[in-house]
């Protein structure tokens, strides 16, 4: 699995794929990992998301259950037209794959829904800069 997230972020870098990250805010303001690997992390996020083949945008607290009503999946499109192709769900075992068309058009709507609670990219890296900045100021 990390020679296949290897790869897939060498290609972002290049350029050569767009990918767009929704992530909830919990994961944002509760770090579980340490307070400083924690703001390397949103340093991180900040600046991969400064590319423009990259999209961060955080799903807030207020868009209220929905954050927690699917886990963690990635989906992906291998043509110039955003249709998911593939949905990858990883899990304590490994990773899954649906290719199943019922599969994928019910995670495209998740992503959907997903994607038009979330906040803007632009109110998303302030929500992050925020955060990173109280972040440093406890450490302080």
């Amino acid at each position: 699995m990390g020679k296949v997230r290897e790869s897939r972020q060498a290609k972002i870098e290049e350029g050569g794929a767009t990918y767009s990250a929704i992530l909830w805010e919990s994961v944002i303001a509760h770090p579980l990992v340490s307070v400083e690997i924690h703001r390397e992390q949103l340093a991180a996020i900040l600046e991969v998301g400064k590319r423009k083949n990259v999209t961060v945008r955080v799903l807030p607290y207020s868009a209220g259950v929905l954050g927690a009503v699917t886990s963690d999946f990635s989906a992906f499109s291998f043509d110039s037209e955003p249709v998911v192709e593939a949905v990858s769900l990883e899990n304590l075992r490994g990773a899954s794959v649906l290719e199943n068309p019922e599969d994928l058009t019910a995670y495209a709507n998740m992503y959907d829904l997903l994607r038009s609670s979330a906040l803007a990219p632009e109110a998303s890296a302030k929500l992050i800069r925020g955060i990173l900045r109280s972040l440093k100021e406890d450490a302080s």
